[in-house]
C-alpha cells in the first residue's frame, strides 16, 4: 500500500515584495534620522548651557564668600579646592568634578571678563570646538559682573 503524504508547498516572498519593503523601511529611515541627529546635537547644546549657568552660580557663591572670583590661573578647580589666598573659602561649590563640555572639551574660564574688572566669562567652543561658528557650533556663553 502506498502512503500518500500531503506536502504542503511553503510560500516565500518574491523577489519583488522584499524589494519594496526594502524600498519603504529606506524611505523611513531617510525621513527619520536627520531628525534624530538633530535631536541629538540640541540635547548637547541644551546641556552645555545648563551647566554654563550651574558653574555661574557656583562662581557667584564663591565670590560672595571670598569677595572676588576666582583668577583664571585657579580657574574652575577652585570651585573644588581652596585657593592659598581665599581666606573665606567655605567650599567645595561642588562635590563633582567640574566636567568637559558635551563635545569633550573643557570649559573656558576667563577672569577678568570683557565687562570689567569684577566680571568673569565662562564659554565652550561648541561642537566645533574652535572660537566662533554658526548653529551647534557657536559659543556658548556665560558671563557674570
Amino acid at each position: 500500500m502506498v502512503h500518500r503524504r500531503d506536502i504542503k508547498t511553503k510560500r516565500g516572498f518574491t523577489l519583488i515584495e522584499l524589494l519594496v519593503v526594502i524600498l519603504i523601511l529606506a524611505v523611513l529611515a531617510a525621513m527619520i534620522v536627520p531628525k534624530l541627529v538633530g535631536r541629538a546635537e540640541d540635547a548637547k547644546v541644551s546641556a552645555a548651557r545648563s551647566s554654563l549657568s550651574a558653574l555661574g552660580r557656583m562662581l557667584e557663591t564663591f565670590r560672595l564668600d571670598n569677595g572676588r572670583y576666582p583668577t583664571t590661573e585657579e580657574g574652575l578647580q577652585a570651585l573644588r579646592e581652596a585657593p592659598s589666598d581665599a581666606a573665606n573659602w567655605k567650599g567645595p561649590y561642588t562635590t563633582k568634578p567640574i566636567e568637559d563640555d558635551p563635545w569633550g572639551m573643557p570649559y573656558q574660564y576667563e577672569f577678568p571678563g570683557a565687562e570689567g574688572d569684577d566680571s568673569y566669562l565662562l564659554y565652550s567652543f561648541g561642537k566645533d570646538g574652535v572660537e566662533g561658528g554658526e548653529g551647534h557650533a557657536a559659543d556658548l556663553i556665560e558671563s557674570g559682573a
